[in-house]
């Protein structure tokens, strides 16, 4: 009786430890923007400045692959480096990092397959600050491992205005739960609602003229849930400004 229970409590163990490890996946990490990070500002994803924006200074520009034409913008990655693999004498063991995914990292076809950011590589290219947490920063590259997890930001969802009096562009910020924008509409008081189209980045766009009134906005998030903005900006609104609400995600 006490072998049949400890092979079941080892199948059970290594079950577990088995589903564990699937949710990591491999991939590899270099840094720019040098020791303060302040090379990383701006960016594909249209945040501008990071700290403004809700995101500081874990963030990461992700490999073509894993940006995904700008859906994942915003999304949130625990990463780990990989002492297991090559290049694994440079991690410093035990530590990890969340970062936020706030850039693309291009393929470079001067080098050989496009090199790090090259087509299907998983690849991050984290803020200096942030890759020092896991790694040496002389090592230049480095193996991790990594899993997308649960966002956690300060406050709620900002929705930054730019466009024309016939076309709005909104920038889609600080969003807790999955990070990311998965579809998004605009209200105007004289209008109904109005679906957007993802544009650039997290910059979703409307083809209207909603200058002069109060808007709008509802936004389903990347892990599915809907939430309702209700009167965001005022009808005095500015192309420029940013505007925040009190309403954030859980997923």
């Amino acid at each position: 009786m006490d072998t049949a229970k400890s092979l079941i409590l080892c199948t059970v163990l290594a079950v577990c430890l088995a589903l564990a490890a699937a949710d990591w996946s491999q991939g590899t990490a270099t840094n720019y923007g040098g020791a303060d990070g302040s090379g990383t500002m701006g960016g594909a994803c249209g945040y501008g400045n990071l700290y403004n924006a809700g995101y500081g200074i874990n963030n990461a520009a992700l490999s073509q692959t894993l940006f995904n034409d700008g859906a994942s913008c915003g999304q949130c990655y625990l990463i780990t480096c990989d002492g297991s693999r090559s290049g694994g004498q440079y991690c410093k063991p035990g530590n990890s990092v969340t970062v936020s995914a706030t850039n693309l990292c291009p393929p470079n076809y001067g080098l050989s397959n496009g090199g790090w950011c090259g087509p299907g590589r998983p690849h991050f290219d984290m803020s200096q600050p942030a890759f020092e947490n896991i790694g040496v920063y002389q090592a230049g590259v480095i193996p991790v491992l990594y899993q997308q997890v649960k966002c956690w930001r300060s406050g709620g969802v900002r929705f930054s205005l730019a466009g024309s009096n016939y076309f709005l562009l909104v920038n889609i910020q600080n969003l807790s739960g999955s990070g990311s924008v998965g579809a998004a509409w605009v209200k105007g008081d004289k209008t109904g609602w109005i679906q957007m189209s993802r544009n650039w980045g997290a910059n979703w766009q409307a083809q209207a003229g909603l200058v002069g009134q109060g808007l709008s906005f509802a936004v389903t998030s990347s892990g599915g849930q809907y939430i309702q903005f209700i009167n965001v900006a005022p009808a005095w609104w500015k192309f420029g400004e940013t505007y925040t609400t009190n309403q954030n995600f859980y997923y």
